[in-house]
């Protein structure tokens, strides 16, 4: 069966590309390819279907390009059997215990299996382990579909490196790793990212490559971001300011430019654990990886016990103070709460019996209370704090003075009994001593 038409095919007009997965990875992809081809974008959830269908973009990641674009929105799976192009990007997050859970790369590979036709090639962007794509995705897909990968389909894999929130590094900017089962997939994968990809594309030899790269290189910034993490408590007890040391390191030309700090989100937070677990089923015990993600993962913990201190230091009764956190999404100007690592900050305290008031206007109300049940405020309905903890660097956030921080305080607190905690050094050392008020920088 031939396949080296299908680039040609959707150049054409002949052949559809369809999306199976629109949230912030899926969406962007099928917008900007709909800008060259024909594209179905497919979805489970309809709610999220008709947002899209009536221009609107929860996700932020494409904004106003939502309402032009000529993605056909789906929920019908059927419609996927229009393309001969398929490209999957679900989520890949980690069990309780932080093992892969592949539910809904399973999931969506039963789906594409049910619907998928002869002479297609199917490209999976999820992050998996090396070996998933071959050894858990092939067989579901074979097994709905009755044909024969090889044969009847092909199959490749192109890890997604989009960086939500982000607007300089976007889908087309970034250079996009393509492979194939074989070379003539793996050269019409790369023909048809070629259509979108400004950066190029660089193709790898094997599938299990490709899986690697993107597991490796979220673990290589997970590692050095927890060494951060660790100088940040070294400078605690010694008493010095972290910002100011790594200020002075990175005037050196080799200094890498990590900070410390809370690491969430569906990548850096997920997948070294992908790795470790791969690891471990080849009887290799992680050294470094897992030790990262120990200190990566205490991170929120360490925060609210920092709060606890300078509360206590500042002569309060942490009980019967009211906390204020600023921020609840995963990282800066960007909606996603995905494995937020403040929720740990809000859990910890409410070990010291404090429920804590958590404001964030990036964030969905519905979507904290589902999947944290925290409850968040409105910023202009926050109470007057006794403390509160900067923990997301959202624009809003970084461009408030100190005047403007003094008064989210109780007005007959004196400014030595105001704790701030600015997690992420969004403010001013000099402005911050200034201020007379108690704080304290991760």
């Amino acid at each position: 069966m031939e396949f080296n038409h299908i680039y040609s095919g959707l150049i054409s007009g002949k052949e559809k590309l369809a999306l199976v997965g629109l949230g912030y990875v899926g969406m962007p992809i099928a917008v900007e390819f709909a800008k060259h081809v024909k594209v179905i974008g497919f979805d489970i959830n309809e709610k999220r279907i008709n947002e899209y269908r009536n221009g609107i973009d929860s996700t932020n990641e494409v904004g106003e390009a939502i309402k032009n674009t000529t993605v056909d929105f789906t929920a019908d799976p059927k419609r996927i059997s229009e393309a001969k192009f398929i490209i999957v990007a679900v989520p890949t997050p980690v069990k309780d215990d932080n093992s892969p859970d592949l539910r809904p790369v399973k999931s969506a590979s039963k789906t594409v299996g049910q619907n998928i036709t002869p002479g297609s090639i199917v490209v999976f962007e999820s992050t998996v382990y090396p070996g998933v794509t071959e050894d858990i995705c092939i067989p579901i897909i074979e097994n709905e579909s009755g044909l024969k990968c090889g044969i009847d389909w092909k199959i490749g894999y192109s890890p997604e490196r989009i960086n939500p929130g982000d607007r300089v590094h976007t889908l087309t900017t970034i250079r996009k790793i393509v492979s194939g089962m074989d070379a003539e997939t793996a050269e019409e994968v790369k023909k048809v990212y070629d259509i979108v990809i400004k950066a190029g594309t660089f193709p790898v030899s094997t599938i299990k490559t490709a899986e690697a790269v993107k597991v490796v290189e979220n673990s290589q910034r997970d590692i050095n971001i927890a060494f951060m993490n660790e100088i940040a408590m070294i400078c605690d007890k010694l008493n010095i300011d972290t910002d100011e040391v790594l200020a002075g390191m990175n005037t050196k030309w080799n200094a890498l430019g990590f900070k410390p700090g809370l690491v969430g989100g569906h990548c850096i937070g997920v997948d070294p654990y992908y790795l470790t677990n791969a690891a471990e089923k080849l009887g290799y015990h992680s050294q470094i990886i897992l030790n990262g993600r120990q200190v990566n993962d205490s991170m929120g913990a360490f925060v609210a016990d920092a709060a606890i201190k300078e509360m206590i230091e500042a002569g309060k009764a942490p009980k019967k103070s009211t906390v204020v956190i600023m921020g609840l999404t995963f990282k800066e100007n960007c909606p996603d709460t995905r494995n937020s690592k403040v929720v740990d900050i809000v859990n910890r305290l409410k070990e010291y019996e404090i429920e804590p008031v958590v404001t964030d206007n990036w964030a969905d109300k519905e979507v904290a209370k589902q999947e944290y049940g925290v409850e968040l405020v409105p910023f202009d309905k926050v109470p007057k704090a006794d403390c509160i903890i900067v923990a997301v660097g959202h624009n809003e956030f970084r461009s408030m003075s100190m005047m403007q921080i003094k008064e989210l305080f109780k007005d007959e607190l004196p400014d030595a009994e105001k704790v701030l905690l600015d997690v992420k050094s969004l403010y001013r050392m000099d402005e911050l001593r200034a201020s007379g008020m108690r704080f304290w920088r991760l």
